[in-house]
């Protein structure tokens, strides 16, 4: 069985890095919008066709012997 290792992160410089914290702002910016876009997919999917044809699904499995 595989350990999980951790890597520190880096330390950070003394002195104030523009592009340093344009970067990291705009990556968090963005990680931050796909977690919008997929809670909005869920959402969509919970309230759309598919949800029904889900529903649909699982209500004829309910008689399944495992």
């Amino acid at each position: 069985m595989s350990q999980k290792t951790t890597a520190p992160l880096p330390l950070a410089p003394l002195e104030y890095n523009f592009s340093n914290e344009s970067l990291t702002r705009q990556q968090i910016e963005q990680a931050i919008q796909s977690t919008e876009d997929a809670l909005t997919l869920l959402k969509a999917m919970q309230e759309s066709v598919t949800s029904k044809s889900i529903r649909r699904h699982q209500f004829l499995l309910m008689g399944v012997g495992q």
